[in-house]
C-alpha cells in the first residue's frame, strides 16, 4: 500500500513538473531549458512576498504564478523569438537563461535551508492504511484539476483550440491565420505558469534551494522524452512510468538512485524508441 500510495504521489508531482515543458514544446516546438529556472523563481517570489511584504498567502501565491508567467512571455519576446527555429541556439539561449537565473538567485543569498514555503493545510490522514500529509494530498489534487482543466481549456476555448492547432499542423494553422509567435507567447506565459503552480505545490514539502531548479529540469526533459516530446497524454502516462519506478527503487536500493532511473528512462527510450511513446518525431529508419 506505502508503494502504491507513494508511488501515486511521486508520479502526479512528475506530471506537475513536466506539463509546462511539454506544452511549450508542443505548440511551438521550442525546447524551454529555463522551466526548472521559473519554477525556482516562482517559489522564491512568494517566499518574498510573504516574508518580505507582507502579503498573505493565498495572494502571494496567485501574484508569484502571474509573475512566473509574465517572465517566461518575456522571455520569448526579448530573446526566444531571435533564435526561434535553430534548434541548437534555442537550447543555448534557454538553458543560459535558466542558468542565469538560478545563479543570480544563488549569488543573492539563496543558500542553505532557511528559505521554506508553508504547507497549505498541517495535519496528516491515513490513505489505504498509509499515513499521508494533507500536503501531498493537495499536489494529487492540483495535479488531476491542472490536467483536467488543461484538456478543457485545449478542447472548449476558441485559444486553446488555436494552441491545439498549432500543436498538431504549424503550417495548416499559418494559413488559417493563427500568429505563430502570438501562439508561442500564449504556451510560454502557460508553461511558466504551470511550473510556477508546481513549485507552489511541492516546494513546501522541502526546502527553497538552487539545486531543486536543475533537478526540475531533469525530471520535466526525463518524462516528456520518454513519453514524447509535444504529446501531453505521453507526459502524463511516463511520469507514472518513472515516478512508481523511482518508489521500487527507493524501496529495494535506496533514495539517492531516483535520478539515475530518470537519466536510465532516458537512454532507455532514446535506444529502443527514440519519439517516445506517444512522440511524432521521426525513427531512424525514416531518416535514412
Amino acid at each position: 500500500m506505502e508503494i502504491l500510495v507513494y508511488g501515486i504521489v511521486n508520479s502526479v508531482s512528475l506530471a506537475l513538473m513536466a506539463l509546462g515543458f511539454t506544452l511549450v514544446y508542443g505548440v511551438s516546438r521550442l525546447p524551454n531549458f529555463a522551466h526548472g529556472a521559473l519554477y525556482l523563481l516562482c517559489g522564491y517570489a512568494a517566499w518574498l512576498l510573504v516574508n518580505a511584504l507582507g502579503l498573505p498567502y493565498p495572494l502571494a501565491c496567485l501574484a508569484a504564478v502571474v509573475f512566473s508567467a509574465l517572465v517566461g512571455a518575456a522571455m520569448y519576446q526579448l530573446v526566444l523569438v531571435r533564435v526561434r527555429g535553430m534548434s541548437i541556439s534555442e537550447i543555448i539561449a534557454s538553458y543560459a537563461i535558466g542558468l542565469a537565473i538560478l545563479e543570480g538567485l544563488r549569488w543573492g543569498g539563496l543558500k542553505g535551508g532557511t528559505f521554506v514555503l508553508k504547507p497549505f493545510v498541517d495535519g496528516s490522514l491515513e490513505v489505504l492504511g498509509v499515513s499521508l500529509d494533507y500536503q501531498r494530498l493537495i499536489v494529487v489534487l492540483a495535479g488531476a484539476l491542472l490536467v483536467a482543466g488543461l484538456w478543457v481549456f485545449v478542447n472548449q476555448t476558441r485559444l486553446g483550440l488555436a494552441l491545439k492547432g498549432m500543436a498538431q499542423d504549424e503550417r495548416a494553422a499559418l494559413t488559417l491565420g493563427i500568429d505563430s509567435d502570438r501562439m508561442a507567447v500564449v504556451a510560454m506565459a502557460l508553461g511558466s505558469a504551470f511550473a510556477g503552480i508546481a513549485a507552489l505545490v511541492l516546494l513546501p514539502l522541502g526546502n527553497i534551494v538552487v539545486e531543486s531548479g536543475y533537478h526540475v529540469l531533469i525530471m520535466a526533459v526525463a518524462v516528456c522524452i520518454v513519453g514524447g516530446l509535444g504529446s501531453w497524454t505521453g507526459a502524463v502516462l511516463a511520469s507514472f512510468l518513472i515516478g512508481f519506478a523511482q518508489i521500487l527503487t527507493v524501496v529495494f536500493l535506496g533514495a539517492h538512485f531516483q535520478v539515475v532511473v530518470a537519466l536510465l528512462a532516458i537512454i532507455i527510450t532514446l535506444i529502443l524508441r527514440p519519439s517516445g511513446l506517444f512522440g511524432r518525431q521521426k525513427e531512424l529508419e525514416e531518416r535514412v
